[in-house]
């Protein structure tokens, strides 16, 4: 799958969830130990934000105003149209793991997005259903790319057990190291 194609994938996927958030359910905890719902939307627009200026070749822009429910579309739509800005995948960008190509990079925002998403899902019971083949090139890619040194670096826990009926979208995000439970029916 084309890297583009993933966001066009990803961002209805997501944005499914962040849609139907409320303003009461921003303190819930996540599975992304570090963050409540209110922090997995603050980290994704802020990457947003900071990665659309690098996929452009610039500065990002100012933080928009608003509550993040308010600011997460035009986060993820400014980034999309970053990403696929002319030259947007060939330049060089400085990751906060290094220097990389706009594609990998692109990718590796895809991963972050794709599992925040599951974050949410799982923290609010919102259904998340982002395409199967989104998460299949996704966990391959993750597989190669995520490298001791990142999970040294604390951008990665430690990979963990998934259930052994456990679907394609929790592998990927137990090998984030996630740790996917579910609740009793």
């Amino acid at each position: 799958m084309q890297v583009l194609d993933q966001f066009d994938a990803l961002f209805p996927a997501v944005g499914a969830v962040v849609g139907r958030l409320a303003p009461e359910q921003l303190d819930l905890t996540t599975a992304c130990t570090e963050f409540t719902v209110r922090g997995v939307l603050e980290h994704m627009i802020a990457g947003a934000t900071t990665f659309s200026g690098a996929f452009r070749g610039g500065s990002p822009a100012p933080p928009a105003d608003g509550d993040v429910l308010s600011r997460f579309g035009a986060a993820m739509a400014d980034l999309r149209g970053a990403v696929g800005s002319a030259g947007a995948l060939d330049r060089t960008i400085a990751a906060p793991f290094g220097e990389v190509s706009g594609d990998a990079f692109a990718r590796f925002v895809v991963l972050d997005g794709l599992v925040h998403g599951w974050d949410l899902s799982t923290s609010t019971g919102y259904p998340y259903a982002p395409p199967a083949v989104l998460v299949e090139d996704v966990h391959a890619f993750a597989r190669e790319a995520i490298t001791p040194a990142m999970r040294d670096a604390g951008m990665f826990a430690e990979p963990t057990q998934p259930p052994a009926d456990a679907t394609p979208l929790e592998h990927l995000v137990a090998l984030t190291g996630r740790v996917v439970t579910r609740n009793a029916a």
